[in-house]
């Protein structure tokens, strides 16, 4: 699916959507560890050694979040605008808006381009889109 362009507060108004295929553990700590699929591209297989992953064109990848990453990852419930993740994670870490809505955006961009979220749009009404990063 290509990306869709949308303006600023177009995005600000999607709703992240976690992607049925990662699965999280939790560490004792709280933090989240999240496994997610990553397709291998057709050029590199032909480097991979034969496995039983080699058979279903995908490796499985962590990503290790800290305490921020987590606090949005619990939010995400796909119908909790980015613009409301923002301002509950500005109150809560007690920062100015505009910078919570950055460092949220990036790291919610950062989730997406990995495939493990996609953006809902509307307010958590419609189909599934992914932000453009310009």
């Amino acid at each position: 699916m290509n990306a869709t362009s949308l303006s600023r507060a177009e995005a600000l108004n999607c709703a992240p959507v976690r992607n049925p295929a990662v699965s999280e553990s939790r560490q004792e700590s709280g933090d989240v560890i999240l496994s997610y699929p990553l397709k291998i591209k057709s050029w590199l297989r032909i480097f991979q050694r034969p496995s039983k992953t080699s058979e279903t064109n995908y490796h499985i990848r962590k990503l290790q979040l800290d305490a921020l990453g987590t606090h949005v990852w619990d939010m995400i419930d796909g119908e909790t605008t980015v613009m409301n993740i923002a301002a509950t994670f500005a109150r809560t870490h007690q920062i100015n808006e505009r910078e919570a809505e950055i460092s949220v955006t990036a790291f919610l961009r950062e989730l997406g381009r990995r495939e493990i979220i996609g953006m809902k749009r509307g307010a958590g009404v419609g189909t599934p889109h992914r932000v453009n990063e310009n």
